[in-house]
């Protein structure tokens, strides 16, 4: 399987791609067989398409969906970052750092007002204090942390 994270810029997806990996989305474990009869396609036809889908990097991974509930992590918080400055060396050190902080879930370069939205996920406020103070705080270029801890998980991204 394709190690980066981008589509070949030739790969061109057809109704029946779009139908496998919408399939695979909600099925991740899904079978060859399961994955043809969802889309109306032989297993061996299936099979070479999902295969071709990998190589092409449209699919880019499987992975379980894990409960963090379960590991101890029931509060979600948004952290809105503001960095000193949009340089591209400030916007890769910044990334690089916060690909290490194991309680960020998701990162988002975003347009507007802020530069970046991070979700973590933590046990409790004293846990997010630990991350505040030990690694938000100290991540490069940053200049403003706004956050905003959230009530209720209502509907979340797993879902699909």
């Amino acid at each position: 399987m394709q190690e980066n994270s981008e589509i070949k810029a030739d790969a061109k997806l057809d109704e029946l791609d779009a139908s496998i990996l919408r399939h695979l989305e909600r099925h991740g474990r899904a079978t060859n067989y399961e994955v043809g009869e969802a889309v109306g396609l032989s297993a061996s036809a299936a099979s070479r398409r999902i295969q071709a889908l990998e190589s092409e990097g449209a699919i880019r991974g499987y992975r379980a969906e894990v409960d963090d509930r379960l590991l101890g992590k029931r509060m979600t918080i948004y952290i809105r970052v503001t960095l000193e400055r949009q340089s591209a060396s400030v916007l890769s050190a910044f990334e690089a750092a916060v690909r290490h902080c194991k309680e960020i879930v998701s990162c988002h370069l975003m347009a507007g007002q802020y530069d970046y939205m991070l979700v973590a996920r933590v046990g409790g406020i004293d846990d997010y204090g630990r991350l505040h103070q030990n690694e938000l705080s100290r991540l490069p270029g940053v200049t403003r942390l706004e956050t905003s801890f959230a009530l209720r998980d209502v509907l979340d991204g797993s879902r699909l």
